[in-house]
């Protein structure tokens, strides 16, 4: 897609094919949506969560920003996006997981990177990756080959740490109604790698 017009046409294909193909289900899903799984992915054009999942619409309920981060829980006076939206999913649509899911390459972190090189990143982006500063200072501490994906991983980690802060989420993992989750995708090689939950290690999914 690169012009407005083609996103018109990318439309017509949609409504003569998957549309056509899904109306029942689009009728359904026009009366509400009940997924169980919630995303939290970053917003780069390559690692699109609907296609990687092969997901079909109404079963994933996804935010996505800069990163996929997930902010630390606070109570200040703001505009909280993601809060609001991690909130939205487990208060109300009742998700049964959420999975942080990171991808290589990913720009907010090398921003984060630079950042720590004092070099500039943008006015909005450099707070906002800063949510990343603890876990790349203990990276880059280690002196990694590859500081780059190993701090991919690590943000994941500290995310799903500060899912944990948020006290609807704390109270539905504890009673055993939801599970959190991390996934990193290798955009080249079309790999998923999966977190491990007690080690922390990533493995390809097979």
């Amino acid at each position: 897609m690169h012009t407005p017009e083609d996103l018109k046409q990318g439309y017509r294909r949609f409504r003569n094919g998957a549309f056509h193909q899904r109306a029942m289900l689009y009728e359904k899903l026009g009366d509400g949506q009940n997924p169980d799984i919630m995303i939290v992915a970053c917003c780069d054009s390559r690692a699109e969560p609907a296609e990687i999942f092969d997901a079909a619409p109404g079963q994933l309920f996804v935010v996505r920003n800069v990163a996929n981060l997930v902010p630390p829980f606070e109570e200040t006076p703001g505009q909280h996006g993601v809060s609001a939206a991690l909130e939205f999913a487990v208060t109300a649509l009742r998700v049964k997981h959420i999975v942080v899911m990171g991808h290589g390459s990913c720009g907010g972190v090398s921003a984060s990177l630079s950042a720590a090189e004092k070099e500039p990143v943008g006015q909005f982006i450099a707070p906002w990756v800063s949510i990343l500063d603890a876990s790349r200072d203990a990276v880059l501490a280690t002196g990694p080959d590859d500081p780059q994906t190993a701090l991919e991983h690590a943000g994941i980690g500290q995310s799903l740490d500060n899912l944990m802060s948020f006290p609807f989420i704390r109270d539905a993992v504890n009673a055993g109604e939801l599970s959190l989750h991390g996934a990193w995708f290798a955009i080249g090689k079309g790999e998923l790698h999966w977190r491990d939950g007690q080690t922390g290690a990533f493995e390809v999914i097979s």
